[in-house]
């Protein structure tokens, strides 16, 4: 259910009052509250075209899309309808300014939402862009709690950007083991991994035990012993792929958001270069290229123009990089209306990239720059972390770790705890801002143990941090794995990437300060460094975090506050659990 109502306008008033009126109306004449009343459940669905539970917003899977014009506020009012779970919904992209509270982090910035309560979500949306929603309490997200979230350039303002048509794909990943046992394995002694997953799915569409392209043999041999029959589907089939209806000679624009909770993934469309325009949420330098690397939690714009034969019909593949694949492609067709409908592609599929060809994934990263016009980053860093990512154990359980302490999130609210000074709501000893520089990140940790911790890292308001993300070897020999690390509260400026161990006062000298792009998700490759920077200009608590869905839910990722004394008001129902709830009930009943 949604309802959109724009802001009233007021009376305007005499003298110096009049002018600011006037520019404050200018302002909210077109600046929309959009409404929406959802409930969230599970159902039984067919993803993958075999049956299994999905999480559903009012029955839907994925999600309800939400499309608003750049300065609109958003109200969600969230029912939580799961019989024994708790839940929350990150706004993935969206900066929270000015509501940190409703981030959707559960346990960072709020209490996860109880069985049969309902919270409201409202913030502003500031700038156009490509984003998305999801589950941010336990694996979740893993489960289908995702859906799409575009935001349009404000009434009146035009976009950089010239198409004739749009398409919007949300990308996923499925497994057929619920979320529940996939936890319960991670956190084993010793731990059971949730392996590949079965399918990738384009907007909660995939095919599990059938291929479109079954006519090429050799399209699905390497991911199944034996070869999968062709699809047939019936009307109303869920797991049926939605075809992309094109014009000839037409440019369309192609969104592309990634909400996987492992894979990381590649798309291409058969015979069609793609103009890259946008990375979460801002306009970069247009490149072509072939296909698209997309990391979860990142998303794009790109470009297609329908300049191939029309009388044919092409495959759009997506799949799997970065992990050996043992999931197939995603496929569905883009159709040429001037073709056959029913008229399969004529030849097969683009193959994908080879899945450890880190070098042609590097490649990608380095050739997106920020969009002429685009801010400039601060010149030099007040603040920096510089933080070692590394797989080990505690007690016989795997963990990932950073500067080799492993997240566990409070029971109370780390917003709550700052902003109202509950000393115990958490270890007040931020975490280690860096790791000994003779560490050998080439090979397994000589010490494989870790510990736990809560601790947080807390910068003064408005000053310039540097983060330096190094990766380094896991547990087993030979094995260091991508991580797509996503901020929430920011953009931040990816300033660069290099190989082997970060070299202070060496490796600055490589920074890209004239036109880097602004980011909220970045890759960490194998045996190799990510530096951004930030600026804290959101007084809020926000996380930062391996966006890989069980790396999260294992300790990877670390939390950020700034500009404590400039934290508004919080309302009460985002704080009633743990240290926050019973200081609300002293102070609402003295």
């Amino acid at each position: 259910m949604i309802s959109i109502h724009h802001h009233s306008q007021h009376k305007p008033l005499m003298g110096v009052w009049w002018i600011v009126m006037v520019a404050i109306l200018a302002h909210t004449a077109s600046a929309a509250v959009r409404e929406y009343h959802w409930e969230v459940e599970y159902k039984f669905g067919f993803p993958d075209c075999k049956e299994g539970m999905v999480m559903a917003v009012n029955g839907q899977f994925p999600g309800p899309t939400i499309r608003a014009l750049a300065g609109d506020t958003i109200v969600v009012h969230l029912t939580n309808k799961l019989a024994t779970e708790g839940l929350v919904i990150h706004w993935h992209g969206i900066r929270q300014l000015g509501s940190p509270w409703a981030d959707g982090a559960a346990g960072v910035t709020q209490c996860a939402i109880a069985p049969g309560e309902t919270f409201t979500y409202k913030f502003t949306v500031d700038k156009p862009g490509t984003h998305f929603y999801h589950g941010h309490y336990g694996m979740q997200r893993s489960a289908g709690l995702y859906g799409s979230l575009i935001i349009d350039a404000a009434k009146g303002k035009r976009e950089p950007l010239r198409y004739d048509g749009e398409f919007n794909l949300l990308l996923s990943d499925w497994w057929h083991e619920s979320i529940l046992s996939q936890e319960l394995g991670l956190s084993a002694k010793p731990m059971r991994w949730i392996g590949e997953a079965q399918s990738i799915l384009i907007n909660g569409r995939g095919q599990f035990n059938c291929s479109l392209a079954a006519q090429f043999s050799n399209a699905t041999a390497q991911f199944s012993n034996t070869s999968l029959p062709m699809c047939k589907f019936k009307k109303g089939d869920q797991c049926a792929p939605q075809r992309l209806h094109v014009e000839p000679n037409k440019t369309y624009r192609i969104r592309l958001a990634s909400t996987t909770g492992l894979a990381s993934l590649n798309f291409a469309v058969q015979g069609h270069k793609l103009v890259v325009v946008e990375a979460d949420g801002n306009y970069i330098a247009p490149f072509t290229t072939s296909d698209v690397d997309i990391y979860s939690g990142e998303s794009y714009s790109v470009l297609l123009t329908t300049d191939q034969d029309p009388s044919q019909n092409y495959w759009i593949s997506i799949g799997v990089r970065g992990r050996k694949p043992k999931t197939p492609p995603a496929l569905t067709v883009l159709h040429y209306v001037t073709a056959t409908s029913s008229q399969p592609p004529s030849s097969p599929p683009p193959e994908t990239p080879r899945w450890n060809d880190f070098d042609r994934s590097k490649s990608f990263s380095k050739k997106i720059f920020a969009a002429m016009g685009s801010p400039p980053p601060p010149r030099k860093f007040k603040k920096r972390l510089i933080l070692l990512n590394t797989q080990n154990m505690i007690d016989g359980a795997t963990k990932w770790a950073l500067n080799n302490v492993s997240l566990v999130v409070p029971a109370t609210p780390y917003l709550g705890s700052v902003k109202y000074r509950l000393r115990r709501g958490f270890d007040r000893s931020p975490p280690p801002a860096t790791f000994p520089m003779d560490y050998d990140i080439m090979n397994p940790p000589r010490n494989r143990n870790t510990t736990t911790g809560n601790g947080i890292y807390v910068f003064p308001f408005n000053v310039t941090v540097d983060v330096i993300l190094q990766n380094a070897n896991g547990l087993d020999a030979n094995a260091s794995e991508i991580h797509p690390w996503h901020l929430h509260g920011h953009d931040f400026w990816v300033l660069g990437y290099g190989e082997g161990k970060f070299r202070p006062g060496v490796d600055e000298k490589t920074y890209n300060l004239k036109n880097p792009p602004l980011r909220n998700t970045v890759a960490l490759y194998p045996y190799g460094w990510t530096a951004l920077r930030f600026v804290t200009d959101n007084p809020g608590v926000w996380f930062f975090h391996c966006h890989i869905e069980p790396h999260l839910h294992m300790g990877m990722g670390v939390v950020f506050a700034e500009g404590l004394n400039r934290i508004g008001k919080i309302p009460d129902e985002a704080l009633g659990c743990g240290l926050t709830k019973k200081f609300l009930m002293n102070r609402n009943n003295p």
